[in-house]
């Protein structure tokens, strides 16, 4: 049956939905008469696969049928794609997919006591009833985990195809599909095989466990904060935004913002793909897989500079603003980085003649200055002075429940800065750490 499938064939490239679809067609086709010991270790590694994504996924109940609406949610093909764009579409390819929906429904509804009564595995049927300890999902957040399972449950109280159809068609509107759409944030990496073609591949993966913290979270910095929120609140409203570098003192809340827009924004659109120096020839391969998505992508670099040897910037500058083809409207560029310049500058470019022999050091100074200038929004985050640093600890005391009196309080915090890395909201966050692992402990 899966070779008769048209937008949705790519399933045929899941391990376990293969393994399964043929133990199954051998047995419609008679070819599976008898218990065979290579059959029977087939099922059982299907099991096997199936109680491997309920633990990585945090998924119960009937897990075939949660297993299937995963393979829905996470197919990229011309329909699922359109309906990310448009909600329903019109034409052609909703007869398509609902012949689609016929076969897989088939798959859906299967009675697997014919597969099992033959095979002689009983241990299958407990995993349609599937408990288990939610200790959280390291492959979506709860909110999706869960609709994947509404979702699973619509499918199932379905009367027809075309009303399955409508279903995912729904769930395509609301949240996307693929790993883009189901995903906070991502990060850039290569697949050195890809059907069976020896090259390297740009591929944008997820990150499955970013730490979920808001703007609040991060004490103090209203100014800077509303910056930038007012600038990534104009790109999700398709309004002129710029690209932006957070620049300052170390352990001053700069990632942290960057994170925090991941977790506030997800749900308006917004998408974070953090990509590192090394990596910047490879930017252009993944504006071009993102730009046509219906989604906001902020390209992230965190701890952005170069010293003056490395010329990777190059790439950057070019992609910022500067090369011929137009900058997609869905993305943006978020730096962090402790230098307001980004690259090291010597006393020597100030010269007029370098002790390296640059005669033009005015056009050093400016090539070094002009990557930094090409970022609209330039973002300050200083470190606190000590007023601020008792605020920060103040606040961070009460929030986790640490009843220490003031004075005391403010007295062992002076005593940690001290010792490790000075005022900074990193070393406030480090030494409420202490505290609470000393309350554990005790």
């Amino acid at each position: 049956m899966i070779e008769e499938m048209i937008c949705y064939r790519n399933f045929k490239d899941d391990e376990l939905f293969l393994l399964m679809s043929d133990l199954i067609d051998r047995l419609e086709n008679k070819q599976l008469l008898a218990a065979d010991r290579k059959d029977i270790a087939l099922l059982y590694k299907c099991e096997a696969l199936l109680v491997e994504f309920a633990g990585k996924g945090g998924f119960c109940g009937n897990l075939w049928h949660d297993y299937l609406t995963y393979l829905l949610v996470n197919s990229e093909n011309a329909y699922s794609l359109a309906c990310e764009m448009k909600g329903s579409v019109q034409g052609t390819i909703n007869d398509i997919v609902i012949h689609d929906m016929e076969i897989f429904n088939d798959y859906y509804h299967y009675d697997f006591k014919k597969l099992t009564d033959i095979l002689g595995d009983k241990e299958l049927h407990s995993l349609f009833d599937y408990k288990i300890q939610d200790t959280g999902s390291r492959l979506y957040n709860r909110r999706v985990r869960d609709r994947i399972c509404e979702l699973a449950d619509e499918l199932d109280k379905s009367s027809t195809p075309a009303e399955m159809k409508e279903h995912i068609t729904n769930f395509y509107k609301e949240y996307g599909v693929g790993k883009i759409g189901l995903h906070k944030a991502f990060r850039v990496a290569h697949n050195n095989k890809v059907q069976d073609m020896d090259y390297n591949s740009v591929t944008i993966e997820p990150i499955k466990n970013i730490r979920h913290v808001k703007l609040d979270d991060l004490v103090g910095y209203e100014n800077a904060k509303k910056k930038l929120i007012d600038n990534t609140e104009a790109f999700l409203n398709a309004r002129p935004s710029n690209n932006c570098l957070l620049y300052g003192d170390a352990g001053t809340g700069k990632s942290t913002c960057i994170k925090a827009l991941a977790n506030t924004y997800f749900d308006r659109g917004l998408r974070i793909i953090e990509i590192y120096r090394h990596q910047f020839k490879d930017l252009n391969d993944v504006i071009a897989r993102i730009k046509d998505r219906n989604y906001r992508f902020i390209i992230y670099m965190d701890d952005l500079s170069f010293e003056d040897f490395e010329t990777e910037y190059k790439y950057l500058k070019a992609v910022i603003e500067g090369g011929l083809e137009k900058k997609p409207e869905n993305v943006l560029i978020y730096a962090t980085s402790n230098r307001r310049h980004l690259i090291k500058e010597s006393f020597s470019d100030k010269k007029g003649l370098s002790d390296e022999g640059d005669i033009h050091a005015s056009d050093t100074v400016q090539e070094k200055i002009s990557l930094s200038e090409r970022f609209g929004i330039s973002i300050y985050f200083g470190k606190p002075d000590p007023k601020q640093f008792k605020t920060i600890v103040k606040t961070l005391a009460d929030r986790n429940c640490i009843n220490i009196p003031d004075e005391e309080l403010f007295l062992q915090a002076n005593k940690w800065e001290i010792n490790h890395g000075g005022l900074s909201g990193r070393c406030a966050q480090q030494f409420i750490d202490y505290l609470l692992g000393r309350e554990n402990k005790q």
